[in-house]
């Protein structure tokens, strides 16, 4: 693990969300759109932002590397929710696969957020929360990268 873990998304990018429409509520429809997305590194490579846009909303994520603990923390904020930044998640990429968590609340409760990246040239992100400590985990958001 290292600081060009993240490396692969460097660049521009389309990006094919699937979505569950209601998060907040545990819905189980899911919708899917397009957005686009770009990502750069900063801090000598340390740190990557990147900004992501989609119809009528955007996004941004921090990513910094901690060295000393070995660990990868991301942060989210989008013009949904103006003014908040998501706690940290944290973790690392083992054998080609990163996987980051975190708590957070949504919609009044607590729960654990878990973010699993599989890199590549058409890398995927996930997102699935748990309600249960950690033992069982809901996928609510599923993300497909292109290069533009």
């Amino acid at each position: 693990m290292s600081s060009s873990d993240f490396d692969f998304l460097h660049g521009r990018w389309r990006v094919a969300n699937r979505k569950i429409a209601d998060i907040i509520g545990r819905g189980t429809e899911w919708t899917e759109f397009e957005a686009s997305a770009e990502a750069r590194p900063l801090l000598g490579g340390g740190a990557i932002i990147d900004s992501f846009f989609a119809d009528g909303w955007e996004g941004m994520t921090l990513r910094q590397y901690d060295p000393a603990a070995d660990v990868w923390r991301i942060w989210w904020a989008s013009t949904r929710a103006p003014g908040h930044l998501d706690p940290p998640l944290e973790g690392r990429f083992t054998d080609g696969h990163g996987v980051f968590l975190g708590d957070d609340e949504v919609g009044g409760h607590a729960v654990k957020v878990r973010f699993d990246w599989t890199p590549g040239d058409e890398p995927v992100w996930e997102q699935r929360f748990s309600y249960d400590g950690g033992e069982t985990w809901e996928p609510n958001w599923v993300m497909r990268f292109t290069r533009a």
